[in-house]
């Protein structure tokens, strides 16, 4: 019986998600051309605030190469990849690389609890009203976009994360 109402409740999670990204639908259609999502284009800027309400621009990170992760604090697959992410950070932060975990439409002080317990060393930012998720048209997470030190981006969904990073970094 637990089990059906955790269920339903991330189906609810998800089909709202969902709704939420597809009442833009229209603008999105018009700014976010499929045939553009695949690589080599400039990533959309943004400038969100972190934890502690000092401002991140991603053109303030030109000359790095960026891991954006559009992810929730109720996503299960998010809290499952963390260790993954902790150790890419880890490997690459001394080497032209920024982490940013933008958290969609949740509230500062859950997501601030939330870095807590999982003691997230990287860059955790907010997108209280989802505008920078739907910018880069996310339709569900996680969804982790690749930008290079050039502000292009070269992969999205990044089946092949630890390649492109070894090839836009090195070992």
């Amino acid at each position: 019986m637990q089990k059906k109402i955790i269920v339903s409740f991330m189906l609810f999670c998800l089909i709202s998600l969902m709704i939420i990204a597809g009442a833009e639908a229209k603008n999105q259609e018009e700014n976010w051309d499929i045939k553009q999502q695949t690589i080599e284009f400039m990533a959309p800027d943004f400038t969100l605030s972190d934890l502690d309400g000092n401002t991140v621009s991603l053109n303030s990170l030109r000359g790095k190469v960026v891991l954006v992760l559009f992810t929730t604090t109720w996503c299960p697959y998010c809290i499952k990849d963390i260790p993954n992410l902790k150790k890419t950070y880890e490997q690459y932060c001394d080497k032209d690389f920024e982490l940013l975990a933008v958290y969609i439409q949740e509230s500062q002080r859950k997501v601030s609890s939330f870095a807590a317990k999982y003691n997230l060393p990287y860059t955790v930012l907010l997108d209280t009203k989802g505008a920078v998720a739907r910018s880069y048209g996310v339709v569900g997470v996680p969804t982790k976009v690749l930008i290079g030190k050039d502000g292009k981006v070269y992969c999205r969904a990044c089946r092949t994360l630890d390649i492109m990073l070894k090839e836009l970094i090195g070992p």
